[in-house]
């Protein structure tokens, strides 16, 4: 056989495997056919995360990887994944990407990542993304600053909030945040590769930065004084969302334009930081549309 007719027989098993998988999870989405049972996941007690260099970053999952491919500013160094998963990719031929493939197995992968990482068989060794400046971000009428929200997984949450409601930046502390990360990449579901994630070293410094840019800057605060709604003003909106479990610091509750709380008549008056942030994104969104700068610099 030919190696074009290999070639083809393998892009057609591929399709047909695609329709047949996209077929059987629209039978259990269905209850047509029973949901296979969870998987006791595998123990890590052997495991150790590699030691990285600090210019290392290490991406995994078919979508975090694409979007990192597809991303002009990444560094590009290896790319480690089975067959299957590069056919999923459908980046063109091996021999002729700019940068080195390596064909393993998804045990390979395990090694690396560890066996609970979802990987989805493959993974992407990169340079973290260029460094970013406030004073860059002057043009941008919606930005979100994190108080040392410490969950990657939060941050990743927010961050696909953020692109999906126009943000300029996530702007966040270099102490007690994630640090980009493949984690931190796989929560934000191709995120980081469309915001800037810029990591600053002292709050204050940077907020009294943001005043002078035109920002106001609102702390989100279960017992503002004021709800969130009422509290807009000017074109260009910051808002600062604390961590987790102590919300904001005192030190940022002093120095923010303003304190608000997000309107909430149920019985429970807080929400998780990334649920947080979505609703305060939204309403930031429909003050700046009546005031004309709903558009993202």
């Amino acid at each position: 056989m030919s190696k074009d007719n290999t070639k083809d027989r393998s892009n057609r098993d591929t399709h047909y495997a695609t329709l047949r998988r996209q077929v059987r999870d629209a039978k259990r989405e269905r209850g047509e056919i029973p949901t296979p049972p969870h998987k006791k996941p595998k123990s890590n007690k052997d495991w150790k995360p590699p030691q990285l260099q600090p210019e290392q970053v290490l991406l995994y999952g078919l979508h975090t990887v694409r979007a990192a491919l597809d991303n002009p500013e990444r560094k590009l160094i290896k790319l480690s994944v089975t067959q299957n998963a590069f056919a999923r990719l459908d980046i063109g031929e091996a021999e002729a990407l700019p940068y080195p493939v390596e064909f393993v197995s998804p045990q390979d992968i395990d090694k690396v990542l560890g066996p609970e990482a979802i990987h989805q068989g493959v993974m992407l060794e990169t340079r973290p993304l260029p460094v970013r400046r406030l004073e860059a971000l002057k043009e941008s009428p919606l930005l979100l600053v994190l108080d040392q929200v410490t969950d990657p997984h939060n941050v990743g949450a927010i961050m696909r909030s953020a692109v999906a409601f126009g943000a300029g930046a996530v702007i966040t502390t270099q102490r007690h945040s994630p640090t980009e990360s493949g984690v931190l990449a796989k929560s934000a579901s191709g995120a980081l590769e469309l915001i800037p994630y810029i990591q600053i070293t002292n709050l204050s410094d940077a907020l009294g930065e943001l005043h002078q840019l035109g920002f106001q800057t609102i702390g989100l605060d279960s017992e503002g004084p004021a709800v969130l709604e009422e509290t807009f003003s000017g074109d260009r909106i910051a808002l600062v969302l604390g961590s987790e479990g102590k919300g904001l610091r005192q030190k940022t509750r002093e120095t923010v334009s303003a304190l608000a709380r997000l309107d909430m008549p149920g019985e429970i008056k807080s929400l998780n930081v990334s649920n947080a942030a979505a609703v305060s994104l939204y309403a930031s969104r429909q003050h700046l549309a009546r005031t004309g700068s709903g558009k993202a610099g």
